[in-house]
């Protein structure tokens, strides 16, 4: 017997052409009778607009995945999913008006096009929203869930979709060649009944949750699922190697999961992080550092004799080594290796610190000097604090993820300093915290963060930061 259930997804993008089609309208009325004074008549060049948008909607629509009913569960982003196929609508405008060499429909149009559009569509969506919130506490437009497999990836999705009602789906039950115990009433049998059970149920998707070698399970289910038009949507079990920050592309007709996305290692972020970094050094160079620096080397020259310049070997973007440079802080005579080998750390009230030295450190003047190796590309503004070769070699087999750091170039400051992980990390515990805190800025960097992490270190080095030391 087949399984039909009634879709929201004609009634959703009939929804959106619909107020597609009034912004379009809204958008020409507003430039033509406010902004030029004309009067307003639906042409055949409005109507030729209409027809195409409406297209190129539901095709990049169905690109982007705006309709698809997993991706489109949480509102934030649905929505942004919504703006990116409003960018794709305000692109082809421009483009289509430009054809048609149209002459009063110009960027005033688009503008307006896109400013409407993006309102009403976020309003729509809302409301719409709104109203399935309320039919699903009624037990109304709920999708029924089969999970194949009652193993831990089966278990936590369960726990997933109970936890978010919202989502606006129903588990069924469970099918697994072993009954367990802890599924209350939820078990409906083994893997082989899953004939008899879509028969005799009401199932819009099927889940499988199967270990990697159930594969001729896993074939199993598809193949029987397929024959009762019913929906199937597979976990991979190395999901636990997986990040939440992951991605997928295809590689010919091969889809490659990346364990994390590194989106500072895409070209044009690189370049953008790259251009900020060299013209704000260079700024700097130019108008602070030109007079500050001199300052600065006379004070440690006569307060301690030795070199102005501490220069140190460590660790950059994919492990390549570079001299690092900072103002000398500690004695010039001494070793930053015990007598065992072990690298270290900088400790409160060091006594290899001098007097100039611990005003250095503590208002972070003495890592002005690594403005030049931002300037020479060894490292950018803001990210992972790079580590001396030593502490490197101590940390990178018993710190989880420590080596994922020199995927990027290094910073002078980051995320784990400006959420006061700086300074010493004798205790390993201190330095996985730090290390956490890298990987969330790799995987989550924006331009915006690093002007947020930027601003913070410069008020952390107004109001004194207790960890500098």
């Amino acid at each position: 017997m087949q399984i039909y259930r009634t879709s929201l997804y004609l009634f959703r993008i009939t929804l959106d052409i619909i107020v597609l089609i009034l912004s379009i309208i809204v958008s020409a009325y507003i430039t033509l009778t406010v902004n030029l004074n004309m009067t307003f008549a639906i042409n055949t060049r409005i109507i030729l607009l209409i027809l195409a948008l409406s297209v190129i909607w539901y095709f990049s629509a169905k690109v982007i995945g705006v309709y698809d009913e997993f991706h489109s569960r949480d509102f934030v982003t649905e929505l942004i999913l919504v703006i990116k196929n409003i960018f794709v609508q305000s692109v082809a405008a421009m483009m289509i008006l430009f054809l048609v060499r149209e002459e009063y429909l110009t960027r005033y149009f688009v503008f307006m096009f896109t400013l409407v559009l993006l309102i009403s569509l976020t309003y729509e969506k809302y409301i719409l929203r709104r109203i399935l919130i309320f039919l699903r506490k009624k037990g109304r437009n709920l999708r029924s869930l089969l999970i194949i497999g009652a193993g831990e990836v089966g278990r936590n999705f369960l726990n997933t979709v109970h936890h978010n009602p919202h989502f606006g789906y129903r588990v069924v039950g469970f099918l697994d060649d072993e009954k367990k115990s802890f599924l209350n009433g939820q078990y409906l049998g083994k893997i082989r009944d899953l004939d008899d059970v879509l028969n005799n149920n009401e199932i819009d998707n099927v889940i499988v949750a199967l270990p990697n070698y159930a594969n001729d399970k896993v074939e199993d289910v598809i193949r029987t699922c397929e024959m009762h038009t019913t929906r199937v949507k597979i976990i991979p079990d190395y999901f636990k190697y997986i990040s939440n920050r992951y991605d997928i592309t295809m590689f010919g007709p091969f889809p490659l999961i990346a364990v994390r996305d590194d989106r500072l290692n895409e070209l044009h972020w690189r370049m953008l992080k790259r251009s900020f970094d060299f013209m704000f050094s260079l700024l700097l160079f130019i108008f602070v550092f030109s007079w500050l620096w001199p300052v600065l080397g006379i004070l440690i020259k006569i307060t301690s004799p030795g070199h102005v310049f501490f220069k140190q070997e460590r660790w950059g973007r994919n492990n390549k080594k570079f001299i690092a440079y900072k103002f000398r802080s500690m004695k010039d005579d001494i070793t930053d290796i015990d007598e065992n080998g072990k690298f270290r750390q900088v400790t409160k009230d060091d006594p290899r610190v001098t007097k100039i030295g611990r005003f250095l450190r503590k208002t972070n003047l003495d890592e002005l000097p690594q403005f030049w190796n931002v300037l020479k590309g060894d490292m950018s503004i803001v990210g992972p604090r790079p580590h001396p070769t030593p502490l490197n070699l101590e940390s990178k087999n018993k710190v989880r993820l420590y080596m994922f750091r020199h995927l990027v170039k290094p910073g002078i400051t980051g995320w784990a300093q400006v959420n006061g992980f700086r300074g010493e990390t004798g205790d390993i515990s201190l330095m996985q915290q730090r290390i956490d805190f890298d990987i969330w800025y790799i995987e989550n960097w924006t331009f915006k963060l690093d002007m947020q992490i930027i601003l913070t270190t410069i008020w952390k080095m107004i109001k004194g930061d207790p960890q500098a030391y």
